[in-house]
């Protein structure tokens, strides 16, 4: 697995040796359900853009909904925002260094936190993604796909198989990681070039197919993460607040689903009504 990884790893600008953790922690944040294709030239502009926490800090959170583009979830955008924020004020502007301080940042859970100790300082820590859970799932435990979500057993599998030395560990987890990405695909796996074939209990018991609870796939057009993304992108391009005739001509065929999804844009922060009857992003204020 390592050696493949040494010579199939892609070239991904927060695997260099000279990005930053804060680098490092913002394509965690872009990656989770993104794809790479999609996220490395956002990176490229965030980083270039605010290269540090506070950089991001200094301006108003809807900078940052307006700079997340079209790249989905855009909480996500908002939960930088507060975790850069949280950064300046109580570790000096840094990411913190262990799991503990990280996982205390706004918006972070156990596998941000995990992969950013990892890639971001070199830490021994599991790292385990959907990407991790299907190799591991194939190659050691001999099922197709691992279960919907996360379980004690995927960490306890993940945890049993990781490398004692620190650096060791660190390539390990995005060896196994780029695996899944490049090779052990979940609709079609590449085992012809897989560099632990000969070892994946999954292929040396004939590939049977899975049968546990259905992976369902995420639905988008006609539904109110679609109206919610059309509102955003009227609100991204205009210069300032839009009347609610503007946001209209963003979904005009159902009013109920668009009054609907304004109103959850606004309570989950990523929209802000004004005084005078208007919507514009976050100001933060």
């Amino acid at each position: 697995m390592l050696s493949w990884y040494e010579v199939a790893a892609r070239d991904l600008p927060w695997r260099r040796p000279d990005c930053t953790p804060w680098g490092v922690f913002v394509s965690e944040v872009m990656l989770q359900q993104t794809p790479v294709a999609r996220v490395q030239p956002v990176w490229l502009e965030w980083l270039d853009r605010w290269p540090t926490p506070a950089a991001l800090a200094a301006q108003p959170p809807g900078e940052a909904v307006r700079a997340w583009g079209r790249l989905g979830y855009p909480r996500r955008a908002l939960r930088l925002h507060a975790a850069a924020s949280a950064m300046l004020a109580e570790h000096g502007g840094d990411v913190p260094d262990t799991e503990e301080a990280l996982r205390a940042l706004p918006g972070v859970g156990a596998y941000t936190a995990a992969a950013v100790a990892a890639f971001g300082y070199g830490r021994r820590t599991v790292v385990v993604d959907t990407n991790v859970r299907r190799v591991l799932a194939r190659l050691v435990t001999g099922v197709a796909l691992p279960a919907p979500s996360l379980t004690a057993a995927d960490t306890s599998l993940a945890t049993a198989l990781l490398p004692a030395r620190p650096a060791t560990s660190v390539t390990w987890n995005v060896a196994v990681m780029e695996l899944g990405a490049l090779i052990c695909t979940a609709r079609a796996p590449r085992c012809g070039t897989c560099p632990v074939a000969t070892s994946c209990a999954w292929r040396l018991a004939g590939q049977p197919p899975y049968t546990g609870r259905p992976h369902r796939g995420q639905a988008w057009t006609g539904t109110d993460r679609q109206v919610r993304g059309a509102l955003l992108a009227v609100l991204r391009e205009a210069p300032g607040a839009v009347t609610a005739a503007a946001l209209r001509t963003a979904w005009p065929l159902d009013e109920t689903t668009r009054e609907r999804c304004l109103a959850s844009l606004i309570e989950d922060g990523l929209v802000e009504p004004t005084a005078d009857g208007r919507y514009g992003l976050p100001t933060g204020a």
